[in-house]
């Protein structure tokens, strides 16, 4: 049985901020609806992935904004990905070295922490 992960609440006081953050850094706009008055779902989802991240309102997320701090993403490669957060005006921290990967991250308008890991070359250890 395959499992796949679809989709990550993240927890944001304005949508319409969140929404712009997560386009400018190039997420995709998968959905942005309000089937009945009080909910709004935004899913959107990053470059080159399978799992989405939704916000909204209405939605009965317990998290306050700001708490989410435990998305980690998977980069080629952590140096580029720094730089391109910074290019384009987001305040990304790394590139910091560890044995199991490098990485980056950042935080979101409301202070929903990311991590970009670039993997070991896992293959050249040998």
């Amino acid at each position: 049985m395959d499992w796949k992960i679809e989709l990550i609440f993240v927890p944001v006081s304005d949508v319409d901020r969140s929404k712009a953050f997560y386009e400018k850094i190039g997420f995709h706009a998968d959905h942005d609806q309000t089937p009945v008055e009080g909910l709004r779902f935004v899913q959107m989802t990053p470059p080159g992935s399978a799992c989405s991240i939704a916000f909204g309102t209405g939605l009965g997320n317990d998290l306050e904004p700001g708490q989410q701090n435990t998305i980690q993403v998977v980069v080629p490669d952590a140096d580029e990905a720094l730089a391109h957060l910074q290019g384009l005006g987001v305040e990304a921290r790394g590139v910091e070295d560890l044995d199991w990967g490098r990485f980056v991250s950042f935080d979101d308008p409301d202070g929903n922490t990311w991590t970009l890991q670039e993997l070991p070359d896992y293959g050249a250890q040998a």
